[in-house]
Order: structure tokens, then C-alpha cells, then sequence
């Protein structure tokens, strides 16, 4: 099978996670990703938590740095040479997308903003993913997920658990895998018009617009009223079919049923009738959830969660598992859908990655190999490029690029 982006070359710098996610995609996608890299290396290399298996042992590879880099190439110049700029100008001359999570300002000074990159590569998709924007007052500030996607959108407030709740904490990256699919999105609908018009395409994503998207539900609202948002406690919430629960063995429970006439059958399903009409309207709902929510989470107590699953699912209840990380890696219907793909390789051995969320019938989208080591094809791509033998090996000893092996 033909993959979507095999004929696809794509010179990616950036480093850290959400850049990097993009190119992982697009990879997944069949493109040819060259990522070029600092001569110490990408930051994010070697920070990723010791992987300790079940029978004791120890994986000595990054595999949260794996995840956004697999299927890459790694080329390590020093991107602050002329020389080294050269190569990237000579390597985009030839590639369909430039990526990178550069500033503005960094762009211009070696030569990578878009009109200097139009000007080498025409027909060049060039694409920029920052926290905040190329324009604006806030254009030159760095941003991270943690700062640009979830603080400053307004996520983390509207997270808290009712009004005195403190910030919750979001689990690593998440802002950023969501903004590496939005920039994965923009450049290939640039692509798709750069093959209509045969003209090169500029766009770019942030992790703040991102994340505001993210909340269009909310914000639809919220840019019209200004209105706070309400955050709710779980005594709170409009109706008990439609909060979250703890289960007898200290797992959790959500369900979303919030028409009236879910209440019959979640009550009957809890072995609680008398509820039915005790509360039998949605006024009645509302104003007893401070005395329906511990009622619930006494009821509940008696069984675990897996228990009280299947009698939910006989109900016809619209309910979920609050599963933890550990426990998704073997949820039945995640194996089913091929969310955890096996990625094979002879110096780690195979092991389970993450799949992007895009499934196709006839197209061969997959992860394709480990992500590379630093610098791993510097001679390749170099060679690939038009450089002769000689010229790679002066590169390497003036210092311009980083291992050729």
C-alpha cells in the first residue's frame, strides 16, 4: 500500500515536543523528515523517565523522545555558521515543507523566515509553530505547554475544582501533542495548495490558539458574554447522571447522561427506585445534589468499578471507566483499534509506541522506524543533498556538522 506523503520531503528544526510531534506524523504519514539538530542536540534527548520492566530489568532508551522523532532523520550542523545555514538553504531548495519552532526574530537571523525561503524554494510550504504567534506584543515570548496552552487559555482555571480549587497539574505535553496536530493539519492543506497553485504557502499554529480552540465549546460563549467561567464542584453539577463517582475498590466512574429521562434508569440501575420519585424533577435534581452525591458514592461503594460496568452496561447507562495510564496499554477496545503499535528494531528489540489518531482503510500509515540517533545520518542526507565525500568530511572537521558515520 502507497503511503499518503511518500513523495514528501520535509526539513524540520525544532526541539522539545510540539514541533516534533508534527514531524512524527507526518512521518507516520509516509514523508521523508529530516530533523536537523543542534551539534549538543535536541534538549529533549535523554530526559525522558527510566523505563523499568516488569520482571526488573531496564530499558536504556528514551522512549518519550522516541515517540515524537520516530521515522526521522537526525543531521547536526551548527545552524549559527554560514555554512551551516548554507546547508539548510541548499536542503529546502530541494524539500517540499519547512518546519520549525523559531522565533520571529531567529528566523531573520539565519536566514529561515519565509521570504528568504520563498526566495531560495518558491514552491515551499514554510511553517512555524510558537506559544504565542509570530505577531503581537507577546510574539517574542517562549511558551510551553504548561504556560501558553493550558495557563494563559484559560484551561487550568477552568479546571479547578469549583471556586477554591487549586491548579491542577497537566500530565507532560499534552498541550503540545494537540498543537502538533493542528500544525500537521496546516501543512497539508498548504501542501494541497501549493500543488493546486504551484505557489509556496506560509501558516502557523501556537499553543495558545490551540488550546482556545480546544475550549470552542466554552469560548463560543465566553468571547460573546465575557462571563467567567462557572466551575463546578461534583455537588454542584447540574445532574447526578451527568458527574463522576468513585467505585469500592477507590477506581472511578463518569457518566454523561444529562436528559431527564436517563434518571429512571440510572436509579433502577443503582437498585435505588425510591429515588424515581423523590427527585423526580430536574429542579429537584439540582437543588438535592449536596445530599444525592454522597448518597451515590455510598451506593456505589459496595462493588468495584469493572463490577458495577457490567451492570451499567445492561442498564444501557452512558457511563466510562476512569482508567489510570497503566491500565490503558491493555484496555480491550484501545489493542482493538491499534492504538499501541509494535514498532521493531535490532538494538532495542520491539517495543510498544504510541499511534497517532488517524486510521486509514488502504493506505500504509504506521510508525516506521526508531527515532535516530544524534546525528545518525548527517553523511546520508549530506550525500543525498549533492555534497561530495570530501566536502562532508571538511564539514565535520571545521566543526560544522556533528558525527558522519
Amino acid at each position: 500500500m502507497a503511503a499518503p506523503l511518500d513523495d514528501v520531503t520535509i526539513i524540520e528544526i525544532d526541539s522539545w515536543m510540539a514541533g516534533p510531534s508534527a514531524g512524527a506524523i507526518l512521518a507516520d504519514l509516509g514523508a521523508r523528515v529530516i530533523k536537523i539538530e543542534p551539534l549538543t542536540g535536541d534538549p529533549m534527548r535523554d530526559m525522558g523517565r527510566p523505563t523499568k520492566m516488569a520482571d526488573g530489568g531496564r530499558i536504556d532508551y528514551d522512549f518519550q523522545f522516541d515517540v515524537d522523532n520516530r521515522g526521522k532523520e537526525s543531521l547536526q550542523l551548527d545552524l549559527t555558521s554560514d555554512a551551516g545555514a548554507d546547508i539548510v538553504h541548499r536542503l529546502c531548495a530541494r524539500a517540499d515543507v519547512f518546519m520549525c519552532n523559531l522565533l520571529t526574530q531567529r528566523q531573520e537571523k539565519f536566514g529561515l523566515d519565509p521570504a528568504a525561503m520563498l526566495a531560495i524554494n518558491p514552491h515551499l510550504v514554510h511553517a512555524t509553530l510558537t506559544g504565542y504567534g509570530t505577531t503581537g506584543p507577546d510574539a517574542w515570548r517562549p511558551g510551553y505547554d504548561v504556560t501558553a496552552f493550558f495557563g494563559r487559555s484559560g484551561l487550568y482555571d477552568a479546571m479547578r475544582e469549583g471556586d477554591e480549587g487549586i491548579v491542577p497539574m497537566a500530565r507532560p505535553a499534552q498541550g503540545d501533542h494537540v498543537t502538533g496536530l493542528a500544525m500537521a493539519g496546516a501543512i497539508l492543506a498548504a501542501l494541497r495548495l501549493a500543488e493546486r497553485t504551484g505557489e509556496g504557502q506560509v501558516v502557523e499554529t501556537s499553543l495558545f490558539e490551540t488550546a482556545v480552540w480546544t475550549q470552542a465549546s466554552d469560548y463560543a460563549v465566553t468571547v460573546v458574554d465575557k462571563a467567567p467561567v462557572r466551575r463546578r464542584a461534583r455537588q454542584e453539577m447540574l445532574t447526578p447522571t451527568a458527574n463522576r463517582y468513585p467505585c469500592g475498590d477507590g477506581a472511578w466512574v463518569v457518566f454523561n447522561m444529562p436528559e431527564p429521562t436517563a434518571w429512571p434508569k440510572f436509579c433502577r440501575a443503582l437498585g435505588q427506585e425510591d429515588w424515581i420519585e423523590q427527585y423526580e424533577t430536574p429542579k429537584q435534581r439540582y437543588q438535592g445534589m449536596s445530599e444525592l452525591v454522597p448518597q451515590i458514592d455510598q451506593v456505589l461503594s459496595a462493588r468495584s468499578r469493572d463490577e458495577w460496568g457490567k451492570i451499567f452496561d445492561e442498564a444501557g447507562l452512558i457511563w466510562g471507566p476512569v482508567l489510570g495510564l497503566h491500565e490503558v496499554p491493555d484496555d480491550h477496545q484501545a489493542n482493538a483499534i491499534g492504538m499501541f503499535p509494535t514498532l521493531h528494531d535490532e538494538t532495542i528489540g520491539s517495543y510498544r509506541t504510541v499511534g497517532i489518531p488517524m486510521r486509514f482503510a488502504t493506505a500504509d500509515v504506521a510508525p516506521r522506524h526508531r527515532s535516530p540517533r544524534p546525528g545518525e545520518h548527517t553523511r546520508s542526507v549530506l550525500r543525498h543533498a549533492g555534497y561530495t565525500e570530501t566536502e562532508i568530511d571538511a564539514l565535520h572537521d571545521s566543526g560544522i556538522v556533528g558525527p558522519t558515520a
